[in-house]
């Protein structure tokens, strides 16, 4: 097993940007002045699945949209980091793995941009980021996701810790055969 297959099986928390990460970046503008984001279904899905897994899955963001808080607990998503000055991601990072006591060798975080690099850059935790990320922080991440931002980078990370720890279609066992509403 190579050394990044080791490292996805020791995540037992995921951290992730919103912008650019969560979603392709973009930001659509009303004549009300809501900017809303598109988020990816498939993202969504794996993020269920982690959750319904027992992972930590958490979400640190500059941004401070309703649309997207909604969207996050709606993925049942307990720790959710908004607001905070884009330059300071570092300090609401080392508050949450000091407040839940979070062994930073267990963590995965996906950033995409300048203001993550600060995370990023920490040589314990595993590093990630999307495709299409900036140079600057594909040059510190520890794998770089061939699938970019909003598009199933987060599911491409939460599918590839899952398949190490063996736990990516542990589910299926436990499901009965699907019947249609007038089988018998």
């Amino acid at each position: 097993m190579d050394a990044l297959q080791e490292r996805f099986r020791q995540i037992a928390t995921f951290i992730f940007d919103v912008d650019g990460v969560m979603t392709d970046g973009s930001v659509n503008a009303l004549e009300s002045g809501e900017q809303f984001r598109t988020f990816n279904i498939r993202d969504g899905y794996a993020i269920e699945r982690a959750v319904n897994a027992g992972y930590r899955v958490a979400v640190l963001s500059a941004g401070s949209q309703v649309g997207v808080r909604k969207r996050l607990e709606f993925l049942k998503i307990k720790d959710i980091f908004m607001g905070g000055p884009t330059e300071q991601k570092i300090y609401a990072y080392l508050g949450y793995l000091n407040r839940d006591q979070i062994n930073e060798a267990e963590v995965l975080y996906m950033g995409d941009d300048i203001p993550d690099f600060q995370v990023l850059s920490r040589p314990a935790l595993l590093s990630t980021c999307p495709a299409d990320a900036a140079d600057e922080i594909k040059a510190v991440c520890d794998y770089i996701s061939p699938v970019a931002g909003g598009r199933g980078a987060v599911r491409d990370v939460i599918e590839q810790v899952m398949k190490a720890q063996g736990k990516w279609l542990s589910w299926l066992t436990d499901v009965e055969p699907f019947k249609l509403h007038n089988e018998r």
